[in-house]
């Protein structure tokens, strides 16, 4: 039996799946979306899944079904800290303390408490380290146990990732994989798809309207259809991707235009932006799908973090 991992936050499993390559046991997945937790059912089937609100399970609960854990990990929703989001509260600390789904970040750290792992992994966007949180949030793990914390700013992009993805990896040891040192390029990531089809699983072709094809075959690579703003500056939708670079970051409400086609992505080739292997099956409705993706992290850089926890324990 391998070390053991509990995915909190779990979403389809992206995390999951990189520990699980790098020889873990997933032993439990935990998410309140319903397609999420089908989707982690499916990928997972050996896991203990359990479709609850966060602030309603305690770590008793857990540990009855999979006893002691060895390591958690786990990305609690970053709306609350993104620059993406308009709505984002101006004070940083009340990003984390009044926000409801920034509050969340608070129940990872109160149920790793209650679990006691020897290691644990949280992901999130970079700026959830802005103007003092850092230091609230090396508070909340003191207060639970743990005494030393490390904020591992990591690029997927240099873990064979065909995205560009910057993210903080909050942990008790210090995670600083080696990079591969190649860039994965768009069209590495997509060859040998065919053209969309339902009888490959997450490959059906996205609608559109006629009028959205027709401002689209007007992108060139690198160009985007629309811009809008967000508290942190000014995002793009509908990009045309260059064949010869990585894509820009996955999120689940962007939507990429094929570099050589008139059409949007399918699911199935937004995963493989994001390193999914075409086995890693999502749930739900074609949305619901592409925000899982979006939401995931990418099992080559999950890969590449586990194997650093794997030395570090054993």
């Amino acid at each position: 039996m391998g070390l053991s991992v509990v995915d909190l936050f779990s979403g389809a499993g992206g995390f999951s799946a990189g520990f699980r390559d790098a020889g873990f046991e997933i032993v439990a997945g935990l998410d309140v979306d319903l397609d999420s937790v089908r989707s982690f059912s499916i990928n997972f089937p050996k896991a203990i899944v359990i479709r609850e609100d966060a602030r309603l399970v305690r770590g008793s609960d857990i540990v009855k079904y999979v006893g002691d854990v060895d390591v958690v990990i786990g990305g609690p929703p970053c709306e609350a800290y993104t620059g993406a989001n308009p709505r984002r509260m101006r004070d940083p600390l009340d990003r984390l303390y009044l926000d409801e789904l920034g509050q969340l970040t608070l129940e990872f750290i109160r149920l790793v408490g209650e679990l006691k792992p020897r290691a644990f992994v949280m992901e999130n966007v970079a700026a959830i380290t802005e103007g003092g949180l850092k230091e609230a949030l090396i508070s909340e793990f003191r207060r639970v146990g743990y005494s030393s914390i490390h904020f591992n700013v990591l690029h997927a992009e240099d873990y064979a990732v065909p995205s560009i993805r910057r993210r903080v990896f909050i942990s008790n040891i210090v995670i600083k994989p080696p990079k591969v040192g190649k860039l994965v390029t768009v069209a590495e990531a997509l060859r040998g798809l065919p053209e969309p089809t339902p009888l490959i699983p997450n490959h059906e072709p996205v609608t559109v309207s006629g009028r959205k094809i027709r401002g689209i075959s007007r992108v060139n690579w690198g160009q985007a259809l629309y811009t809008y703003r967000g508290s942190g500056g000014v995002y793009r939708n509908f990009i045309r991707l260059h064949p010869d670079k990585p894509a820009p970051t996955v999120m689940g409400s962007v939507r990429f235009i094929h570099p050589f086609e008139d059409r949007l992505l399918t699911v199935r080739e937004q995963a493989r932006l994001m390193g999914f292997p075409d086995t890693h099956i999502f749930a739900g409705s074609k949305d619901s799908q592409f925000n899982q993706v979006g939401e995931a992290v990418p099992p080559p850089l999950a890969r590449a973090i586990a194997e650093v926890v794997k030395r570090e324990l054993t």
